[in-house]
């Protein structure tokens, strides 16, 4: 009878470190972890890995139920097949455990709020992004260079100085500057022999 955890981050410049630490208080024997992989990823190599590791009597740890689980169904029929199983589920930050009936009709309640917080956020997101869009905004790195400044490498380009030398005038990196001289002329920098 071992207790085994799965962590999950989505990015890979994510830190599992809140997830590991608590753990190890649950007293978390092995951990399974995915890194740079997103909640809706289907193929989740250290999810599998972890469920193909798991025996009769063991407990599966989570932090948090959207760590494990896609959406609400998924993360039933996950705990439906582990308790098939004899393993046992246990979410450390909503305090759920499939110890008893009441265990599993709570976390079903609760996995039916973290699916509508989730499908909230994103189409939050998305309503941004279209009035952003609509109001002629684009999400992204703010320009370095505006429009006047844009113009005014331009001239300096005509006026035969080098990007380089464009690039000290303005501030900004030579590549900003090939950016934005934006009708498609070639900057050529003096060669040195």
């Amino acid at each position: 009878m071992a207790t085994i955890g799965y962590a999950r981050v989505s990015t890979a410049d994510q830190n599992l470190a809140l997830q590991l630490d608590a753990f190890r208080e649950a007293g978390v024997e092995k951990v399974f972890r995915d890194q740079g992989v997103g909640g809706a990823t289907v193929e989740r190599k250290g999810l599998n890995a972890c469920l193909e590791h798991l025996r009769e009597g063991d407990t599966l740890v989570v932090w948090k139920l959207d760590r494990i689980a896609r959406s609400t169904r998924h993360l039933l029929d996950l705990v439906d097949a582990l308790t098939e199983r004899g393993v046992k589920f246990r979410s450390l930050t909503e305090g759920l455990t499939t110890d008893g009936p009441m265990g599993i009709a709570i976390m079903t309640v609760m996995a039916a709020f973290a699916q509508l917080e989730r499908d909230t956020m994103i189409e939050r997101t998305r309503a941004g992004l279209a009035a952003a869009a609509a109001n002629g905004r684009r999400g992204g790195r703010p320009r370095k260079v505006d429009d006047a400044d844009a113009a005014k490498a331009r001239s300096l380009r005509d006026k035969g100085v080098s990007a380089t030398d464009i690039a000290k005038m303005l501030g900004v990196s030579r590549a900003t500057v090939y950016r934005y001289l934006s009708d498609g002329a070639v900057v050529e920098e003096p060669r040195l022999r």
